[in-house]
């Protein structure tokens, strides 16, 4: 393989990029368009059915699945940057839209931003992706990773400055470009990045977004880490097909899978040779069943280091268009409850009437949803109860059931529930629920409690409670 060294002294006998102009980056909302209603945005992106993701950055140039942070910036050298072929290839697959990689997990950024640190001198690849998707009638969706090891954005070492970068590259990339359709955000509260959502705070960065662009939907790579029948920081839940998250078959939410087409996400210098997936796969594994229920298909097809699709990748996205024949709408969407708050319960005093050996009452409010509660065997009724943070309100409930979770818990065992909360004088009851879905998140006028307490009955033994949450959504 090519050194670094080699392949810099490489690149810098070869002819230039033509730099594409930087158009002057506001603080207004790119789009005049009227806001619309989050379950109308939804629909409409569930109707384009199967998108490109664009991995190009600099972990293109070192053969990487991640970019290495302390390579030179001037190894980003494509030399025949040709988007309205990227744009052309999508067509071919009858894609509706693609997202491209702004930001990676190493931080180099390939717009020429002004926040300084490591970007693409005056190259925009950002600009020309825009310019050349929504010629050929493309949606326009951008890719940006929180974790920055160039910038050293990484759990513990997240301060005030390296946030207020992070919303200054946000918002270069939401007024630079105009309308952009979709942000998918990664890095962020999982296993391996463990950025938590307090740390690099989520919310505040979700109200960014939509103070920038109203219509722009967020969809965090995410899905290993929450229920995967349930909306949780994000407006399109988004599967890693890659990472084997699967998609549940009785999911009623908004969601896209990302797939490759070759083995990984960047393109390496052998892929020009490598076998890609089939359009058999592509088409009747992925694409048909998954659109059948709520759930897109995003292909990543990676350029190579000049910058263009490989004539193997642009073949195989041509033969797929060929043999994708079922392109009716997407299935109606019912609404769907998000959450986008940290739980006012998480780590909160909590306790249960009961509890079977040493699987506590803290289990159910410790934010992992593989540990659960559950009553001891025979009992068919109980109760948990949390203390609250001093003036807390909220809007949102939340019981997680682990149906699914364990080989011997296929369906619910709750008969019913119901959820109170306690004033200082005495319990007002808020919900009633019965037996149901893995994952129950209800709505209700904003409350203002000390306590909440979570009464259940089982309709068969030993029900277990994974999560009991509250959240000030402010609906």
């Amino acid at each position: 393989m090519q050194s670094r060294r080699d392949f810099v002294k490489a690149a810098a006998g070869a002819a230039a990029l033509t730099v594409m102009p930087l158009k002057s980056f506001g603080s207004q909302p790119s789009s005049d368009a009227a806001p619309k209603s989050l379950l109308e945005l939804q629909q409409a992106f569930l109707d384009l059915r199967f998108g490109m993701f664009l991995h190009f950055n600099m972990a293109t140039f070192q053969d990487l699945e991640w970019g290495d942070p302390t390579g030179p910036i001037e190894a980003f050298h494509p030399t025949a940057l040709d988007t309205d072929g990227w744009a052309k290839a999508a067509v071919s697959a009858g894609m509706g839209y693609g997202c491209l990689t702004t930001k990676h997990h190493d931080g180099f950024c390939i717009w020429p931003t002004k926040t300084g640190g490591d970007h693409t001198q005056g190259q925009d690849i950002v600009r020309a992706y825009v310019d050349s998707f929504r010629k050929h009638n493309l949606r326009v969706g951008l890719y940006y990773s929180i974790l920055d090891l160039r910038g050293d954005i990484r759990h513990f070492n997240v301060t005030p400055e390296k946030i207020a970068r992070i919303k200054a590259q946000l918002t270069e990339l939401l007024t630079g470009y105009g309308p952009i359709d979709m942000l998918i955000f990664d890095g962020w509260d999982a296993p391996w990045s463990r950025i938590p959502y307090d740390e690099v705070p989520f919310r505040e960065i979700y109200d960014l977004v939509k103070k920038l662009q109203p219509n722009c939907l967020i969809s965090e790579l995410n899905a290993s880490q929450y229920p995967p029948t349930a909306r949780y920081y994000s407006d399109i839940k988004a599967f890693e097909q890659n990472a084997g998250q699967n998609i549940p078959g009785e999911s009623r939410i908004p969601a896209q899978s990302c797939v490759t087409l070759t083995d990984g996400w960047f393109w390496k210098q052998s892929d020009a040779n490598a076998e890609l997936k089939s359009a058999k796969q592509v088409v009747d594994e992925w694409l048909v069943p998954q659109n059948a229920i709520h759930c897109n298909l995003i292909l990543n097809a990676a350029p190579n280091r000049e910058g263009k699709l490989a004539p193997n990748v642009v073949a195989r996205l041509e033969e797929i268009g060929k043999l994708w024949k079922d392109r009716a709408p997407a299935p109606k969407l019912g609404p769907s409850i998000g959450i986008t708050t940290q739980s006012l319960t998480k780590g909160r005093p909590i306790h249960a009437i009961a509890s079977a050996d040493t699987y506590g009452p803290d289990m159910a409010n410790d934010g992992n949803f593989n540990s659960t509660w559950y009553l001891p065997e025979g009992r068919t009724e109980g109760w948990l109860e949390v203390e609250l943070p001093k003036n807390s309100s909220f809007d949102t409930l939340a019981v997680v059931e682990p149906i699914g979770k364990f080989h011997d818990y296929k369906e619910t065992r709750l008969k019913r529930y119901k959820i109170e909360a306690w004033d200082g004088n005495g319990w007002t009851e808020l919900v009633t629920g019965e037996e149901g879905i893995p994952v129950r998140f209800h709505a209700i006028p904003r409350t203002h409690a000390s306590k909440v307490r979570l009464t259940i009955w089982a309709s068969k033994d030993t029900p277990h409670i994974a999560d009991f949450s509250v959240y000030d959504e402010r609906r």
